[in-house]
Order: C-alpha cells, then sequence, then structure tokens
C-alpha cells in the first residue's frame, strides 16, 4: 500500500480554494475506476495513526520499530476483541445514531433570522461602500427610498420597533404591504426592507404582517431584477417562515420555485437566506419531497461548492434536513453532492467537518450514495478525518465507515489497505464511549474475512 494524492476532486481553481486538502489524501479506488496517481512513498499500514502515539514517548524510533509495535498493539487488541460476547451489529443503524446526527446542526439549524447582519444599512443613511467600489461585479447602489416619516431610514431603528405594540404598528404595516404592489421599484424596495425588519425579532409583528397579505406581495419580488429588493424580499419572507401559520401560506402562495430562483442567481446574503427558507419550509414533513421536485437540490450543491463559509453550513443544513427522504437522497448524489461533501471532511477548522460527514452518514442509507462515496475517496478521508477530528467528528467518521462496511466484504478490504486498522484500534481505547463503541463494532466486521480464510485455510 503506496500513498496516494487526490488529484480528481479539484476541477478549477475556485474549486481548490473551497477543498484544498492540507495534507497528502490516501484512496485505492476499484479496479474499474482509478481517477488518482499514484506516488510510491509509506505505507499507510506501518505508520502509526497520530492519535496512536503516544504523549509519554520521548524518543524518536525507527521506521522498523514503529512497523513492530503498530502490529503488535493491533493484534493485542484484536484478540482481546475477539475474546468479547459477539455485538448486535445490525443495530448500529438504529434511529438513536440518527437522533445523533440531528443533533450536529443544532447550533444553526434553527434558521436563525436575518443572519446576513445586512439590517444594518437599515438604522443609516446608505454611505459608499469600498469594497462594493471597488467590484466591478458587486450590487448596483439602490435609488434613494421615497418613504418618508416613520419610514425614513436614519429614523428607523430597532429600538423604535421593539417599543410599538402590533395594534400600533397596524397602519405602518397596511402602508408597507400596499407598498408592495407600487409600479416603483423604489417603493417596493423600500416597503420590503422596512418588512424585513419588522419580522426579525418579534413573533407578533411575524404574524401580524403574514394576516395582513404582505406574504403574496413578496414572493414576486424574489425573482425582481434589482438585487436589493430581492434581497430584502427573500430575507423578509425567511423571517416571516419562523411563524409556523406563515409557512404553510408562503409554500400555497408558490414560494418554493422562487426561492430556488433566487438561489440560482442572487448575492451571496440572498442565496443563504434562500436555503435557510427553504430549511425554513423543510421543518414541515410534506414540504420535502416539494422542494426536491422543484430542483432545489442542485444549486444547493452549488452553494455547497461556490458559497461563502456561511453559505456552505446553510446548504449542508438544508441538505441534511431533505435527505431525510429517500428519493431526495437520490438526487443528492445524482447533483454531485458527495465530492465536495468528502473534500469538506478533510477540511479542517471551519466549521464544516462533522457536518459534513453527517450528510454523508445519511447518504449512506441507499447503495448508490455508498457506491459515490467509496468512489470520491470517503474511505481514505473518514479514516483520516479519525485521526484528526474532534472527539464529535470521530464519532461520525467511524459510524459513516460503520455504515459503508457492515454489508460490504470489498469495502472493508478498503479500509484495511487505507490503514485503518491503527486509528479504529486507537478509538476502541482512547475515544468516547460511543465512538468505542463503533469501532470495537467495526474491528469486528474486519475480523470476519481473516477468521473465515484461517478456517479454510487446511
Amino acid at each position: 500500500m503506496v500513498s496516494l494524492e487526490d488529484s480528481h476532486s479539484h476541477n478549477s481553481v475556485s474549486n481548490s480554494a473551497h477543498f484544498g486538502q492540507t495534507r497528502p489524501y490516501y484512496y485505492t479506488p476499484p479496479p474499474s475506476s482509478i481517477k488518482i496517481n499514484r506516488s510510491m512513498g509509506r505505507s499507510m499500514r506501518t505508520i502509526r495513526s497520530t492519535i496512536f502515539r503516544t504523549d509519554c514517548s520521548g524518543s524518536e524510533h525507527s521506521g522498523a520499530i514503529s512497523e513492530n509495535m503498530t502490529d503488535s498493539v493491533i493484534d493485542i487488541r484484536l484478540g482481546e476483541l475477539a475474546k468479547k460476547p459477539p455485538v448486535n451489529n445490525k443495530g448500529s443503524s438504529s434511529d438513536e445514531d440518527y437522533l445523533q446526527l440531528s443533533q450536529a446542526f443544532s447550533d444553526f439549524s434553527a434558521c436563525s433570522s436575518d443572519i446576513s447582519g445586512e439590517l444594518q444599512r437599515l438604522a443609516s443613511v446608505p454611505v459608499s461602500d469600498p469594497v462594493l467600489t471597488q467590484n466591478p461585479n458587486s450590487k448596483p447602489e439602490p435609488e434613494p427610498e421615497p418613504c418618508l416619516g416613520f419610514l425614513e431610514r436614519e429614523k428607523f431603528s430597532t429600538e423604535i420597533i421593539e417599543s410599538i405594540s402590533p395594534e400600533d404598528l397596524q397602519p405602518t404595516v397596511k402602508l408597507c404591504v400596499d407598498s408592495l404592489h407600487s409600479s416603483s421599484v423604489a417603493v417596493k424596495r423600500s416597503a420590503a426592507a422596512k418588512l424585513r425588519l419588522l419580522a426579525k425579532n418579534r413573533a407578533d409583528n411575524r404574524a401580524l404582517i403574514g394576516e395582513s397579505g404582505a406574504i403574496p406581495g413578496l414572493i414576486p419580488l424574489l425573482r425582481c431584477t434589482d438585487p436589493w429588493t430581492q434581497e430584502h424580499a427573500v430575507t423578509a419572507l425567511l423571517n416571516l417562515s419562523l411563524h409556523e401559520p406563515n409557512k404553510v401560506l408562503i409554500t400555497s402562495s408558490g414560494a418554493i420555485k422562487s426561492f430556488i430562483y433566487v438561489l440560482k442567481t442572487g448575492t451571496d446574503t440572498s442565496k443563504q437566506n434562500a436555503a435557510c427558507g427553504l430549511l425554513s419550509l423543510a421543518l414541515i414533513d410534506e414540504n420535502k419531497l416539494s422542494i426536491g421536485a422543484c430542483g432545489a437540490i442542485p444549486p444547493l450543491v452549488c452553494l455547497l461548492i461556490n458559497g461563502t463559509n456561511r453559505g456552505k453550513k446553510d446548504a449542508l443544513t438544508t441538505l441534511y434536513k431533505l435527505c431525510s427522504v429517500k428519493l431526495n437522497k437520490e438526487r443528492a448524489i445524482s447533483a454531485g453532492a458527495v465530492k465536495p461533501l468528502v473534500g469538506l471532511v478533510g477540511e479542517q477548522g471551519n466549521g464544516l467537518t462533522e457536518k459534513a460527514m453527517v450528510v454523508l452518514s445519511l447518504l449512506t442509507g441507499i447503495d448508490s450514495g455508498k457506491e459515490a462515496i467509496v468512489e470520491e475517496g470517503g474511505i481514505a478521508a473518514l479514516v483520516e478525518a479519525i485521526e484528526d477530528s474532534s472527539d464529535k467528528g470521530r464519532e461520525f467518521a467511524v459510524l459513516t465507515l460503520l455504515q459503508l462496511c457492515m454489508d460490504s466484504v470489498r469495502n472493508r478490504g478498503l479500509l484495511v489497505r487505507e490503514g485503518g486498522i491503527p486509528p479504529l484500534v486507537a478509538l476502541s481505547q482512547n475515544g468516547t464511549a460511543k465512538a468505542k463503541h463503533k469501532a470495537e463494532t467495526l474491528l469486528g466486521y474486519l475480523r470476519e474475512p481473516r477468521q473465515e480464510a484461517s478456517s479454510s485455510t487446511p
């Protein structure tokens, strides 16, 4: 077994920036599809895992000594595991595992409104942004807003909103809703911006705005050619969707396809908030298939590849929610989601690694998902995640490997060839309780071919 470098996961300079590996990548492809070039070098089988090394060792050992120590400890550990009573391996993909996966998204799956922070623009007079000025592809500055009085920019602030009851806001909301149907883009943009801010934090305001007929007026603005208007409208709808009755209104008014349009055409902030809007609607189970059928998954995969770090997180969360349905798993695989997901597993320190592994674990629920993960070098990436990730990341990595290898002797062989035994043995000794159990179960599967081979030997 020799080291390999992944040369098939980068198709452009931009993709390299998103999925660049920080160290050599190890993957043995099936004989029928060799996509990467081998470079002669070290053997993963004889290299001790980074988490396998003991901190108390005070001197460097030669390669031969390291190999002997690794093999001996592995053999001892495998012997200990062989003496243990058999474990009910088929229960490893239980509901408890998927509950554990779901908790990985708890930090942002609540779909916080206005994550972009762009609302600060609403509290002050617009100023020239040097970043936008330097970028020829940036959004043009909007026309001055025509709203006067209470809705004038410099007098419209969160503090004012928080101090006014919904009853007192009714005339203002009606003014904004009526303005959504104006012939002036500037008037519509101003109205969407104000509704966006009114719906940002207060549930009673979201209910009032939804009941006032704002949703049918906001949805056409998702296809507006003015990027500022589109951004205000999609974020206003995101904020409104956090009120449960509004979800039904938004869906029945045909917003799903318009959200997808924003995913394809909007600014970075608009795309992020469109993804969050779809996530919010997907919290209703019957919407998941509709969202997938309307074509949401391919642009979500594009956001996963080309988006900002925030955009990638939003894409991961929405894909996770949608891929709880089998048909959406198939759509995600057809859209090429596996390759960027495997690439993200290899990236550390960006908050995406664990979430990418969770989505990969969902995709192992169908055969085509397992095949795609192996095809894209997923086994090697997951082995490295066991070595380098956090405790929670190791739990997700070993769970995904277990799902890949549970019913596949071929995948078990690939795991062994990728040097998976040393880090698994280390994990079975030093990991969390969940990780230890999964590692021991997986090592039990890896023993099975050896036992069968030895029993057939005369």
